[in-house]
């Protein structure tokens, strides 16, 4: 297949590097996982073949830490509750707390996000509720394999994955692209680099189900 028309899901799961490549032009593998790579190019104003070449200069062989491709929906599931859904719990507090902090300081500076301690609680509880559903609901049944009559649990959680990444568009917008001003305080800096933290986990989360957990159970 012409790597043009491959997904973007796919070369993310399968090119070790790639993600990076498009977190630098914020194309979205996670939610957007299912576009090919022309249209996610064309989507944000990149020349089709100017991505393919820098996909293509990757270094060769470079090796992903885990291939889960190969690996079991339960050791999959396993890695997901562990490595983000712990962590978010871990992260989200912390960054409203953070965030109220600047904007109650900072507020009357132009620069400051005014509205994003809003928008962390908002995107926690809305998280908790999925995770947990995922928890208590679809997990036990793809630990079952029982992937055929998960369609409907599936839909919703990629529907509020596709929420997750409105949010995240969002988060980007009150924040310059997560990018602290001149003269910000610790405090702010140290949000953003939090922030920045939690976007890569997220979209990294979201894709792993999308692409490969959700996948496999169809």
């Amino acid at each position: 297949m012409n790597l043009l028309d491959q997904t973007v899901g796919h070369t993310a799961l399968t090119l070790p590097g790639a993600t990076r490549v498009f977190h630098d032009h914020r194309i979205d593998f996670c939610c957007g996982g299912r576009l090919s790579l022309r249209e996610a190019a064309e989507r944000v104003g990149l020349v089709p073949q100017a991505l393919v070449a820098e996909l293509e200069a990757l270094p060769a062989g470079r090796q992903a830490q885990h291939d889960w491709q190969v690996a079991s929906d339960d050791a999959l599931i396993d890695h997901i509750l562990e490595r983000y859904h712990d962590v978010h719990r871990r992260q989200l507090p912390e960054l409203v707390r953070m965030a109220r902090r600047v904007e109650q300081v900072h507020g009357q500076r132009d620069t400051c996000p005014n509205g994003l301690a809003d928008l962390l609680t908002g995107i926690h509880q809305e998280m908790e509720s999925h995770m947990q559903k995922e928890e208590q609901i679809l997990f036990p049944m793809l630990r079952r394999g029982l992937g055929a009559q998960a369609r409907g649990p599936i839909a919703v959680m990629r529907h509020e994955h596709d929420d997750h990444g409105e949010h995240l568009d969002r988060l980007m917008a009150l924040t310059d692209d997560i990018t602290a001003p001149e003269g910000a305080c610790t405090t702010w800096r140290a949000l953003y680099a939090g922030l920045g933290e939690f976007r890569d986990d997220l979209m990294q989360h979201i894709h792993l189900e999308n692409n490969l957990l959700f996948e496999r159970a169809a």
